[in-house]
Formats: structure tokens, sequence, C-alpha cells
């Protein structure tokens, strides 16, 4: 896994098999990368290298992660439940997504014609930060994930926006496959050796 920023847009995030390839999603968008990056950083945030990711933080606080997927690439809002949208550019990265919210990107031209709107959004983030609000939290879900499953999600930001931004029959498929591991380390074992995949936006059975 890469730790530095600038090796990210060299070689990916390292997670996959595909990093340090020319085929690896990160160089299908690195202009429009770059382009966030670049507003990021005249933010008031600190930028950083996190699961091998851009993540941008405020005291020590992740903020906004800087990721790139097979069909577009994203800047993740950690807290974006509590931003007000008045431009209505957020999402869920997935169904039973409760916090984090996504702004998704296909080209530059979008990323330059929303400059104010998301340095508005950043400015936003920092003082729900410095206010130290939290979004409320349910504790149930649509789908009970296998306890080692609802482990990684809340340890590794980078693996649960990937997993949230599947599709609920991909995501119900994987925790069923890790499901039917009778012990604790061969789950964690099949959730490590899905992650390639599970970035790539592929089902546990797909090739």
């Amino acid at each position: 896994m890469n730790t530095s920023v600038d090796n990210y847009f060299i070689d990916g995030c390292g997670r996959c098999s595909l990093g340090g390839t020319p085929q690896c999603k990160v160089h299908s968008w690195t202009e429009e990368l770059y382009q966030l990056r670049k507003l990021l950083r005249q933010s008031e945030l600190v930028e950083e290298s996190k699961w091998g990711m851009p993540c941008y933080t405020f005291n020590g606080t992740n903020i906004i992660l800087l990721s790139a997927f097979k069909n577009y690439c994203t800047i993740n809002f950690f807290n974006g439940a509590l931003l007000k949208d008045p431009h209505k550019i957020l999402s869920k990265p997935g169904e039973n997504t409760q916090v984090s919210r996504v702004v998704r990107f296909m080209n530059v031209e979008e990323i330059v014609k929303l400059e104010k709107v998301l340095e508005s959004y950043f400015k936003e983030a920092i003082e729900i930060e410095k206010a130290g609000l939290k979004a409320e939290v349910k504790k149930n879900t649509k789908v009970d994930f296998v306890i080692e499953l609802q482990q990684k999600l809340e340890d590794d930001p980078g693996f649960k926006s990937a997993f949230e931004a599947l599709t609920p029959g991909r995501q119900r498929g994987y925790n069923i496959y890790f499901s039917q591991a009778k012990q604790t380390t061969t789950r964690v074992s099949r959730i490590e050796k899905s992650a390639a995949k599970i970035f790539e936006g592929k089902g546990w059975n797909e090739r």
C-alpha cells in the first residue's frame, strides 16, 4: 500500500493487483484527480496518505477522501450527512450508507464548473468539525453483515467507500460468501482476498 500521495498518482493505492500498471483506475482519472487535489490543497485541510489514497484532515480528523473507481472518481465527505447540500450534488456511496456522502465526477469540466460550490462545501465540512458535530447513526440496518466485515468497514474507510459503492446484490453476495466460513480466521482471509474485486466494483463470483 502506498504511503505517499504523490505515489498514488503514479502507482495507484496499491490495494489491488492493478497497482503500478497502466490498467490502474487512477490512470483513467488522472486529470480529474489532479484538479480535485488542487482545490483541496487550497483549503485549510491537511493532505495525508491513508489506506493508500489521498485523505484530507483537519486537526487530525478525516474530512474528505479522494478515490478513483472504474466509471468515475469521487470526493467522499466522511461526515457528509451533516452538509446542507443546497446544490444537491451529494449522494450516498451505497444504499445502506448513513453518514458519508460522495460527489462523483466523470470529466474535468464538471469539476471546473463546481469549483466555487466545492470550496464552500469544504469550508462547511471544516466548520462542522470545529463545532464537534456528529451525524446520528442508526443501529439497525437492512443487512446484518458478519462481524468481521463490520469491523473491516469500521477500520478501513477506503474499503468502506468501495464496498458501499457496490450494488445491494453484490453486497449481499459478499456477506453470504464471508458468512459461509465457519472460522473467524477464514472469514477475515476471504474479506482480505476479496478486497481487490471490491475495489474494482465486482461481485465475489465475477472475474
